[in-house]
């Protein structure tokens, strides 16, 4: 049986950046300022309070683990809020751990953190179908796996790239079949705890080029046509029509990258008649026709592939004193 949600977590090709672990004391504030990149951590001990932009203040306790699919603002402070507002400046241990608030005592918390990236072109798109923030307690399994993938992603193992993009696959995987239920925000998560619209979210990904209709659609969900369109509508937050054209686009575009087939046997594996009507249909949802988008991404791989290896930075907390933005972490590999 097809799994939208697996095909939706491999299509994303999730690879770790790096995973440090935080240590904490006292009263202390930070700010982060990403470009939707995804963020995830797990509370080993104590306790803290995160916000992301746009939502309420949330309180973490030890056994907590939060997944943001794409984070943009996100400020973690100290239970206790500290006095100023000023930002606390993270101190680097040695081996992967950063001190933050108090440097001197005991710590009153401890958390893993990580950040990682998205290989596909289609990350906005099919991370617009998961929930925005994914919170979930006493979830041991999931503290397992962020503990492996820091372990891994600080030794020089064979293979090393290969099983961080695996454990990161489960890791999301986990995460989101743990958010099931109405409480959870409209996307593919929620649709797929629905178990009628579930059924017909199954009958798109598993036959993507059967030319559905609203009604056929409606069938597999044994729903009338308007109490199915409406219920669509509002679990998944598009329409079902609109839904199989974006999945079918974003096989076609992994298709495409892959050059594992020709244009017209693409076009036949996502549902279109011929080459040409394909080509009309994604360039008017691309914006650029499929050989222009291929020859694209071959050229990528290209330039990616002669360019040299060396040393990459990447900031986890970033610090612009003049700006109002702050950072450290910074990571060097």
């Amino acid at each position: 049986m097809i799994d939208p949600l697996a095909e939706v977590v491999m299509l994303l090709r999730p690879a770790a950046r790096f995973s440090k672990q935080v240590v904490g004391a006292g009263s202390w504030q930070i700010r982060r300022s990403d470009a939707g990149e995804p963020f995830y951590c797990v509370v080993i001990e104590g306790g803290c309070r995160l916000t992301l932009e746009d939502c309420d203040e949330i309180v973490l306790q030890a056994g907590d683990f939060v997944l943001v699919p794409a984070a943009y603002g996100v400020a973690m402070s100290s239970l206790q809020a500290p006095a100023h507002a000023a930002a606390s400046a993270p101190v680097a241990l040695g081996d992967g751990t950063f001190r933050i608030g108090a440097q001197q005592g005991p710590t009153d918390l401890r958390i893993l953190a990580g950040h990682c990236s998205f290989g596909s072109p289609d990350s906005a798109l099919l991370v617009s179908l998961l929930p925005q923030l994914i919170h979930i307690r006493g979830d041991p399994r999931l503290a397992t796996l962020v503990r492996l993938l820091g372990d891994e992603s600080h030794e020089n193992r064979p293979a090393r790239e290969v099983v961080l993009a695996r454990l990161l696959e489960v890791l999301f995987i986990e995460a989101l079949r743990s958010t099931t239920g109405t409480g959870a925000a409209p996307g593919l998560v929620r649709a797929l705890s629905d178990a009628r619209l579930a059924a017909a979210v199954r009958a798109m990904h598993g036959q993507p080029a059967r030319g559905w209709t609203v009604n056929e659609l409606a069938k597999e969900a044994a729903l009338s046509r308007s109490a199915f369109f409406e219920r669509f509508n509002r679990v998944m937050g598009v329409p079902p029509m609109e839904y199989l054209l974006a999945w079918r686009m974003a096989l076609a575009k992994d298709l495409l990258r892959r050059e594992d087939a020709g244009l017209a046997e693409i076009a036949h594996r996502v549902g279109y008649s011929s080459a040409s009507t394909f080509s009309v249909a994604f360039t008017r949802h691309v914006g650029c026709p499929p050989t222009q988008y291929a020859r694209k991404h071959a050229m990528a791989r290209v330039v990616e592939g002669n360019r040299p290896t060396g040393a990459r930075c990447s900031s986890l907390w970033v610090h612009e004193s003049h700006h109002g933005l702050w950072a450290s972490f910074a990571d060097v590999r």
